[in-house]
């Protein structure tokens, strides 16, 4: 059995359980409100090169995306 983790906002919270319920999938639901430590971290990481105009285009990446692999 494969787990999953999803952060929803609250608006897609509901249609989630309303999947779930739907399909009947078990699922446990745990609230404590805060995202980990490393994603926190990542999106502040993010905020601020965004900020500091460090960003490229969509087909930018793309090509450079098309040489990685």
């Amino acid at each position: 059995m494969e787990a999953y983790i999803v952060y929803p906002t609250k608006e897609q919270e509901s249609a989630i359980e309303a999947f779930f319920e739907a399909f009947d999938v078990s699922f446990d639901k745990k609230s404590d409100g805060k995202l980990p430590d490393h994603v926190l971290k990542g999106i502040a990481e993010s905020e601020a090169e965004f900020d500091a105009g460090l960003t490229i285009s969509m087909e930018e990446f793309k090509k450079n995306f098309r040489t990685i692999k």
